[in-house]
C-alpha cells in the first residue's frame, strides 16, 4: 500500500475533499480550453467593473433626469452592484491585476465605493481567508457576522437585511466573546487582538455614515406616515428638512439597491453554510447546493450564489462567470459524492449538518 493510499485510509474525508478537487478542477480546465476568450481574466474582470460601474451611474442619471421610476432604479442597480460584489470576492482572491496592484486597487476601492454597507473589503480579505480555513467554527466572523449559526427568528430576519443592525442586536456578544474564547483557549491572544482590531475596523470609513443616513431616512419617513395617519405632522428642525431631498435621491440610487442585494446575497449565503458540528477542515461538510426554485427572485441579486457557491469552497482559483459556465458538470460530481442540495431543514437546525441529540430525542418520544 503507498503512502497515498495509506493516507487516504487514514482521512477518509480529507480523501473526499481531493477527489472532488480534482474532478472539479478537471471540468474547469475543460471550460477554459474550450473557451480561449476566459484567458483574458483582467480584461474580463475590468470589463464587468467598468459597465456596472457605467450601469449605476446610468440609472442615478436618470432618476435624477426623471425619466426612471424609483422601483426601477433600486432593481437596476441592485443588479450592478451584486456585480461588483462578485468582483470584489474575486479581488479578494487576488484574481485580477495581480501584478498590477495600483489597478487591483482601483477596482477594490470601486466596488467599495458603490457598496458602502459591506465590511471594507481590505479588511474583508482576512476575514475571508480565515472563513476558508475555518468555516463553520466560532471564530468564522465572516459567516457568523451575516447571522449563520443563529435561530430563526424576527431578530435574524432584521440582522439579515441589515448588517448594522446586526452589529447593534449582537453587541454584547461582540463584546464578550472573543475574551470567552481566549479564556476558554480556543483562540491565541494574538487571535483576540486581531478579533478586537477587525471589530473596530469592519466597517470604516464608509459603513456608519452610509446606514446613519438610511437609517435616518427610514425613521424620517415613517416618522411622517405614522402622524399622517394620526392627522397630525412634525415640526422638524428646518436644517433637516433642507437635507432631506439629496439624502432621499442618494437613498434611491445608492442605499435601497445595496440594502435590496444585502438581503439576497445574506440570506442565501447565511442559510447555505453549515455551522456548529460540521468537521473543522472538512470541504465537503461547509456548505450545501441551495438552488431551490423558489429562491431565483433572490439568487437573481447575487449571481446564482446558492447554487455556485458550493464550488468556490473545492475549487478557489476560479472567477465568478467561470463556476456559473461549470455549474451543471460540477452539480453531478458534488451530488455523486454525497455534498448535499437544498438541505431545508438547516432553516430549523440553525445551520447544523446534523439534527440536534435533544431535538431527535424529543421527535421519537412524541411518534411513540
Amino acid at each position: 500500500m503507498s503512502s497515498q493510499t495509506r493516507r487516504a485510509a487514514a482521512n477518509p474525508d480529507r480523501a473526499r475533499d481531493k477527489q472532488i478537487q480534482r474532478e472539479l478542477l478537471a471540468i474547469s480546465d475543460d471550460v477554459r480550453a474550450r473557451h480561449g476568450w476566459l484567458r483574458h481574466q483582467n480584461a474580463i474582470g475590468l470589463a464587468i467593473f467598468t459597465i456596472s460601474i457605467a450601469g449605476c451611474v446610468a440609472n442615478a442619471w436618470l432618476y435624477i433626469a426623471g425619466i426612471m421610476p424609483a422601483w426601477l432604479v433600486i432593481i437596476g442597480t441592485a443588479f450592478w452592484t451584486s456585480l461588483l460584489h462578485e468582483l470584489e470576492h474575486d479581488l479578494i482572491h487576488w484574481m485580477y491585476f495581480r501584478n498590477n496592484r495600483f489597478m487591483h486597487h482601483l477596482m477594490m476601492a470601486g466596488v467599495y465605493l458603490l457598496r458602502p454597507f459591506t465590511v471594507n473589503p481590505w479588511v474583508r480579505r482576512h476575514l475571508h481567508f480565515h472563513h476558508h480555513k475555518h468555516s463553520g467554527t466560532e471564530t468564522d466572523l465572516e459567516e457568523r457576522g451575516i447571522t449563520n449559526g443563529e435561530r430563526w427568528s424576527l431578530k435574524r430576519l432584521f440582522m439579515v437585511s441589515d448588517n448594522m443592525l446586526a452589529v447593534y442586536l449582537r453587541a454584547k456578544t461582540y463584546l464578550t466573546e472573543p475574551r470567552r474564547l481566549y479564556r476558554e483557549g480556543r483562540i491565541s491572544r494574538q487571535d483576540l487582538h486581531n478579533f478586537r482590531l477587525i471589530s473596530l475596523l469592519s466597517y470604516q470609513p464608509l459603513g456608519p455614515v452610509a446606514h446613519l443616513l438610511w437609517h435616518g431616512f427610514i425613521l424620517f419617513h415613517v416618522a411622517n406616515g405614522a402622524a399622517a395617519l394620526l392627522g397630525t405632522s412634525i415640526a422638524w428642525p428646518a436644517l433637516l428638512l433642507e437635507q432631506m431631498p439629496w439624502i432621499n435621491t442618494l437613498a434611491v440610487v445608492l442605499f435601497a439597491p445595496n440594502a435590496l442585494r444585502t438581503f439576497c446575497l445574506h440570506f442565501i449565503s447565511s442559510n447555505m453554510h453549515y455551522y456548529g458540528d460540521n468537521k473543522p477542515g472538512v470541504i465537503a461538510e461547509q456548505c450545501q447546493v441551495l438552488n431551490v426554485w423558489w429562491l431565483w427572485p433572490l439568487q437573481a441579486f447575487c449571481f446564482n450564489f446558492g447554487s455556485t457557491h458550493a464550488i468556490h469552497h473545492f475549487v478557489v482559483r476560479d472567477p465568478f462567470y467561470v463556476r456559473q459556465m461549470t455549474a451543471s458538470r460540477a452539480h453531478a460530481v458534488l451530488r455523486q459524492h454525497g455534498i448535499r442540495f437544498n438541505d431545508l431543514g438547516t432553516f430549523r437546525r440553525a445551520n447544523r449538518l446534523h439534527e440536534a441529540p435533544d431535538t431527535v430525542s424529543s421527535r421519537t418520544a412524541l411518534q411513540h
